[in-house]
């Protein structure tokens, strides 16, 4: 329970310091213009919390994307994220587990019309897991490799993404069909 509160406080402290700074900034009399090289490029990612009864998922997943042109666009993306689950006392057999993930992708988007984007992404993830039982921790490397299709309407995508390389026995994603969301700005 203190690691949730201390996880919501400080997420708390960040969200505030991230308000003041765009609260002070001050916009010059004079009109900047971009460089081309920023007027192409796209920022993004994905934000999730999620606190429960002695459970935490907390993870971040930065995207910027280069548009080469209306067709093609380039990228990467960095993922990070917590998961922590306390050991239940009243449950004998329940065990304590904690989890962070660090990585990062490549990917390449085709937009063939306005309305549909196609994706190639390659991942690369490193997992370390820690349990509060006789079972081993374990840390290793997971690949992925990625193709998708969506449908894009304005900063905002939708659609779905397979894992060519999945297996049954990968223990990052449960299965080889992924749906996602990209909101680019």
């Amino acid at each position: 329970m203190k690691l949730n509160a201390k996880l919501l406080k400080t997420f708390f402290y960040v969200l505030i310091f991230l308000n003041s700074v765009a609260v002070f900034s001050q916009q010059d009399s004079i009109p900047k213009t971009k460089s081309l090289f920023w007027q192409k490029v796209q920022f993004g990612g994905g934000l999730g919390l999620g606190f429960g009864n002695g459970f935490t998922n907390v993870s971040l997943s930065p995207t910027g994307y280069y548009n080469i042109n209306q067709t093609f666009s380039v990228g990467v993306g960095l993922t990070g994220s917590y998961v922590a689950q306390e050991q239940n006392p009243s449950n004998f057999n329940s065990i304590g587990y904690k989890s962070t993930i660090l990585g990062g992708s490549i990917i390449g988007l085709v937009h063939p019309i306005e309305e549909i984007q196609l994706s190639a992404e390659v991942e690369q993830l490193n997992i370390n897991r820690k349990f509060d039982s006789f079972l081993n921790d374990e840390n290793f490397w997971n690949t992925a490799l990625f193709v998708g299709a969506g449908y894009r309407t304005q900063n905002v995508t939708l659609g779905v993404r397979f894992n060519i390389l999945h297996n049954d026995s990968n223990q990052v994603y449960s299965q080889a069909w992924l749906p996602f969301v990209r909101v680019m700005f």
